[in-house]
């Protein structure tokens, strides 16, 4: 497959998720997102406004993460975090779900979890639901792209990067497979190279997360296929 790199950077949500980011290390974020191009620059919801700020006049969009890593917080919480970062310039939330509840089997539970934050943000931000795949079997990961979809996300996504595993493309596939077409699918943690980043899109994805967006770059003007 020939690796294109506007396209592959078209993916990708360059992130920077770290408890020791610094102002210096956001900035380097947000100028390698403007250098190449990427989706967006994802990040936790105290950096949106310098984000705001680095990327005014860019395309480049600010993913926020929300309820992370956990996904184990109060609901009214998790949705007040998601509308006060599309309050500050967030385009896109990355939502943990309810992680516990959904093992439970307490969909509901877990629906209108997801709800209360698309709520908060509907007609600002878009939110992608984070499944944490590597705590979930198959069943358990269909069900929650079903819950996703009906909640009103409008994408369901691998992991946070802070659990167990990470992306793979059989997930991907699956999480394909469990949502309607209109619903995106984003595969997130242990991208790092354009190989899986390929085989991840390969297999489905629509939207890349990984902090090793430069790396993979690197890997396109390397190399032309794939």
């Amino acid at each position: 497959m020939q690796a294109d790199a506007a396209k592959i950077a078209g993916y990708i949500d360059h992130t920077l998720l770290k408890a020791d980011a610094t102002r210096q290390s956001i900035e380097q974020l947000c100028g390698e997102a403007r250098q190449y191009q990427f989706y967006s620059v994802c990040v936790n919801g105290v950096w949106v406004p310098y984000c705001k700020e680095l990327l005014d006049g860019s395309p480049v969009k600010i993913s926020v993460v929300c309820g992370f890593p956990l996904g184990a917080m109060e609901s009214q919480a998790k949705a007040y975090e998601a509308f006060k970062a599309a309050e500050n310039g967030a385009n896109e939330i990355d939502m943990v779900l309810q992680i516990g509840l959904l093992l439970e089997g307490d969909y509901n539970a877990v629906e209108d979890d997801i709800r209360q934050v698309v709520k908060a943000v509907e007609g600002q931000a878009i939110v992608k639901v984070i499944l944490e795949t590597g705590f979930l079997n198959n069943d358990q990961k269909s069900a929650a792209c079903r819950i996703a979809e009906q909640a009103g996300a409008h994408y369901v996504k691998t992991s946070t990067g802070f659990g167990p595993g990470g992306a793979n493309a059989e997930d991907i596939r699956l999480m394909r497979a469990s949502v309607s077409d209109h619903i995106g699918v984003k595969a997130s943690g242990g991208v790092r190279d354009l190989r899986t980043a390929m085989a991840m899109i390969e297999a489905g994805a629509s939207r890349i997360g990984t902090s090793s967006g430069v790396a993979i770059m690197n890997g396109v003007s390397g190399s032309s296929t794939y």
